[in-house]
């Protein structure tokens, strides 16, 4: 791993590494903020997936998230939301699909098959890395924000077990049904819907089993201007059919941006603490 960059802050240390990923084929650049704590003890790791359009910095610069993790022992790891430079003709022309719109899949369609593996980076292939270079206990978490978001809880609902929980800040709940969404998974994953499903949180829940439903918290903004394209409603209705727990608030006045983000990060922190210090997932059904 390279280096790029470091900074200390609220006496821990923000760190950004660029390594070469063999499912991505590709550089990949990766944040990771490790909490005072980490100098003498190993401790548990919560990942945070961003957003369309962003970089691994956006959540770092304006989430205010470290002081409350330096309070709480917690490491956090910002992975970037694609390859980039890849050679790929016109990968950055659109900002609905290509670099910075991974919607953190795994692309099997021509020309991103060959590097946007993107579900496997975050699942095995960055935690591995984590683990293997930075004090990290076995313990970890997810959450992220729209696009990240949807990222967060499609891969947790997909490994019961793994994540010791989830949560969500206006995440993208139905990408299935929505026009950009259709667009992005015909181009990634080809045009047969049924290889859709592992990437739509409203169409997995109903498939997780019981004994593995990890609880989802989800906050969302009334005000958002994107909320026509999120349906989170679309996931409470999935969630109510199925009897899977979900935990939605809605916020008046309140959009999709990173002072949403900000206001309600330090409760998702703190929630997930809460789950890594101990199995609290049993204590959810």
């Amino acid at each position: 791993m390279e280096l790029i960059s470091q900074q200390r802050c609220f006496d821990g240390w923000l760190k950004r590494y660029r390594h070469y990923s063999d499912v991505c084929n590709s550089d990949m650049i990766f944040a990771i903020y490790l909490p005072p704590q980490a100098e003498t003890q190993s401790v548990p790791v919560l990942y945070w997936l961003s957003g369309l359009t962003c970089t691994d910095e956006n959540f770092t610069q304006k989430a205010g998230a470290q002081r409350v993790a330096s309070e709480l022992g917690m490491a956090i790891v910002c992975p970037d939301t694609s390859p980039r430079n890849t050679g790929i003709p016109g990968e950055a022309d659109d900002i609905n699909i290509g670099v910075a719109a991974s919607f953190y899949v795994n692309a099997t369609q021509e020309p991103w098959k060959k590097h946007y593996q993107m579900y496997d980076y975050i699942v095995d292939e960055l935690p591995a890395l984590v683990n293997q270079h930075f004090p990290i206990t076995d313990r970890c978490s997810i959450s992220g924000h729209s696009m990240g978001g949807h990222g967060a809880i499609t891969i947790a609902l997909r490994n019961p077990g793994k994540y010791c929980s989830v949560s969500a800040l206006a995440p993208a709940c139905h990408p299935a049904g929505t026009e950009h969404g259709r667009l992005r998974y015909t181009s990634y994953l080809g045009p047969d819907e049924s290889t859709w499903v592992p990437y739509d949180s409203s169409l997995l829940v109903a498939q997780v089993p019981e004994e593995g439903r990890l609880p989802l918290l989800v906050d969302q903004g009334e005000d958002d201007e994107m909320l026509g394209s999120l349906q989170p409603k679309v996931l409470q209705a999935a969630c109510e059919q199925s009897g899977y727990p979900l935990t939605l608030r809605m916020h008046p006045g309140y959009d999709h941006g990173y002072y949403f983000v900000s206001t309600f990060i330090e409760e998702h922190l703190r929630y997930h603490a809460a789950a890594l210090a101990s199995d609290l997932s049993k204590n959810y059904y």
